[in-house]
């Protein structure tokens, strides 16, 4: 559910950033937060052999939080429930980029990303009560199974990371949405960002330590966090505020596809043409679903 316009006047008038963002309809936003993400995590994994995964979490969200809270200096001054909100955006963000990151160290990430995404197409079909939704989400399964079917090469532990971060990524759709109705502009983000920065560092520090201190890796780990955290969480955040978590779920449903594609063109990770074809049984339940929603509204 979006802020209402009375919500909105009890908080500071919006910056030039939320201005910005307010004019952007918030379909492409989604869509802007797709590209930039995907592009976030090949610069990422090709981190991942000086730092390892959890070194390049802990640089990608430091750097994020860092940025964040410098651009929106939110107040602390908040309180119990908003913080609570604040504490599980936080703790959710932390636990999906580390389960995420070590499900891209042991397979593509195109792969990665579907199975993924199978945590946004369970909100956006949770508490259907059509039976063509049911069929959506076989579909979904039946392109989870395709991907690992005849193919012992791909790395069990690595699909069950997979599976944890869509765990994770659909809690954050759903407290992200709370967020937005509980904060203004940035100021959530930022706070959260810095709790999801709190709970990687320790991991990353005793996995990498001082080779997170090189030059080059502090500017990758930058431009990590920037396309990674910076953009799309904010872009998504102002979607969220404007849409229903269902219907931003299924506004994803291009993820896996450009996760594919931007392996494919970025990493050179080529997928068989049944990996594809498990990427499109995705990308097709999604669009199935989001065809359900528009029919419902």
């Amino acid at each position: 559910m979006a802020s209402t316009d009375d919500d909105r006047t009890t908080t500071r008038a919006p910056g030039a950033a939320a201005r910005a963002l307010g004019a952007v309809p918030p379909t492409a936003l989604v869509l802007l937060g797709i590209v930039s993400v995907q592009l976030g995590s090949a610069v990422a994994k090709q981190l991942f052999d000086a730092v390892g995964s959890f070194g390049t979490v802990a640089l990608r969200l430091v750097f994020a939080a860092a940025v964040l809270l410098a651009v929106w200096r939110p107040s602390v001054r908040l309180d119990r429930r908003t913080w609570a909100v604040v504490l599980g955006y936080g703790v959710t963000l932390g636990l999906m980029n580390l389960c995420f990151y070590l499900s891209l160290s042991r397979i593509p990430l195109g792969i990665a990303v579907t199975v993924e995404f199978l945590g946004p197409l369970g909100v956006a079909l949770a508490g259907s009560r059509r039976w063509l939704d049911a069929f959506w989400a076989l579909l979904a399964g039946a392109g989870v199974v395709l991907l690992t079917e005849g193919h012992g090469e791909l790395d069990a532990l690595g699909l069950v990371f997979a599976l944890g971060a869509g765990l994770f990524w659909g809690l954050y759709i759903l407290v992200g949405a709370a967020l937005g109705r509980r904060t203004t502009e940035g100021d959530g983000l930022a706070l959260g960002m810095g709790v999801a920065a709190l709970v990687a560092v320790p991991v990353g520090v005793a996995d990498s330590g001082t080779a997170l201190l090189q030059p080059w890796v502090l500017l990758a780990g930058l431009g990590v966090a920037l396309l990674s955290s910076v953009v799309p969480y904010s872009l998504d955040l102002e979607a969220l505020r404007r849409m229903p978590p269902r219907v931003f779920g299924i506004l994803m449903s291009l993820e896996p596809a450009m996760a594919a594609l931007i392996g494919l063109l970025v990493l050179g990770e080529a997928l068989r043409w049944t990996q594809w074809l498990a990427v499109l049984c995705v990308v097709a339940a999604s669009a199935g679903a989001a065809r359900g929603t528009r029919e419902e509204t």
